[in-house]
Formats: C-alpha cells, structure tokens, sequence
C-alpha cells in the first residue's frame, strides 16, 4: 500500500495550490499544519524540509527510485506531483513547455505582486503602528490589474490557462486570482477571466482542496504575528 504524502500546509494560496492538486491527482496525503502565525516555520524539524522557512512543502515516501524525497516551493511541488502521476501537465513536450512559461509566469509574477497588494492593502494599513502608504498601494494594485489583463488575454483564446486542458497552471494561478476582489480589482473588463475563476471553482478537487483547515484563516493578526510574518 501507498504511503501518503506528508502536506505541510497553511490555508493561504501558496498552501492551496498544494491541498488542490493533491485532490485533483487522488493521492492520498496526511495534513501537517504549518502555523505561521506562531512561527511554527522556523522550526528546525520544518526547515530541514523547507529551509527558506516558508510553506507549502512535502515530503514523500514513494519519491523518486522508491526512496522519500521533500520538497520545497510550490511550483517544484506542483511539477514532480504531476510528473509522478504523469496527468495535468500535457501530453506533449510542446505543451509541456506551455504550462511551465505559465507556471513561471505566476511564481515570478502573479503570485509576488498578488501577495504585496494584499500586504499593502490590507494587512500593512492594520499593523501597530500603521502603514498607510499610498504609493505602495498604488503600484501593486496596478501591476495586479496588468497581469489579470494578460490573463485575460490568454483566456480569451483558451478555455484553461495553457490551453484546452486543465493542467497545474490553472491549480497555480487560481488560488491567487479567486481573491480578486481583496487585491482591489474588477473584472468588469476580464469577462474571460471571470468564466475562467466560476469554471475553476466549481471543480470538487478546487472544492475540497480549497476547504482544507479554511476556518483557520483570517482574523486579526496579534502584534507577535505582525513581527513573525513581516520582520522576520
């Protein structure tokens, strides 16, 4: 019997992009929740798995040649799990190719610039003391927008983001852009882009996926918190 990959996860879209492929791709996997908030990524059993302190992360006991392997960053996780079923990530080289410029396209952009126009927007104005900082609010809430415009774009010619199947790049990128609306955007102007995000969030593996230990989220950060997540 297969032993079950151990998630190391937060519910936040990094963690997500993890929780949802690995129901997508029916492996089994036992969760480890990985509290950020109290620090529990500094801790060194966790930073032998993941040395850049930072969620999500596995460790699997059916890696490569039969011996367990770990793995840091979500987009590393993302391409050895569907390497490892050999699903959702094209049947071609040529395809292939078209998911990982998009799957670059996210860690690389996307995802960081997602990230600080939540942190800007949201979290930094509520810190002790605040950080109300216009220009900052400005620039990521615009590059935002640019990317979901590119997005957009590229949805207008497929039905998933590398083409006519679902592949990680759709598990990648929606965990981001289905918060839309707390990175202040519209998609009044991306109608391909919405179909898309109403096409995505109805699949039971996003479903089930995106529920994972949900009700841990949110809430007001404590000052310790602000300091462990910002400063640290």
């Amino acid at each position: 019997m297969q032993q079950p990959i151990q998630l190391y996860y937060w519910p936040t879209p990094n963690g997500w992009k993890i929780s949802i492929a690995l129901e997508e791709m029916g492996l089994p996997y036992e969760l480890n929740l990985i509290d950020i908030n109290k620090g529990d990524q500094f801790e060194p059993d966790f930073l032998k798995i993941a040395p850049n302190n930072r969620m999500p992360a596995i460790t699997d006991p059916n890696g490569p040649d039969g011996a367990p392997i770990s793995l840091f960053e979500s987009g590393a996780i993302l391409q050895y799990l569907a390497r490892k079923i050999g699903r959702f990530y094209g049947d071609t080289e040529r395809a292939r190719l078209v998911v990982d410029q998009w799957l670059m396209w996210q860690m690389g952009g996307v995802g960081p610039m997602a990230g600080q126009a939540h942190h800007f927007l949201k979290y930094a104005p509520k810190m002790d003391p605040p950080q109300d900082l216009p220009y900052a609010k400005d620039r990521y809430r615009a590059e935002v927008a640019r990317l979901y415009g590119v997005l957009d774009r590229q949805l207008a010619e497929n039905t998933y983001v590398a083409g006519e199947d679902y592949t990680i790049v759709d598990m990648a990128i929606w965990p981001w852009a289905s918060l839309w609306e707390g990175q202040q955007q519209t998609l009044e102007d991306k109608p391909h882009l919405a179909r898309w995000l109403d096409l995505v969030s109805s699949r039971p593996g996003v479903i089930v996926g995106h529920a994972l230990a949900l009700e841990l989220r949110g809430g007001q950060q404590s000052k310790a918190a602000q300091d462990l997540l910002y400063k640290r």
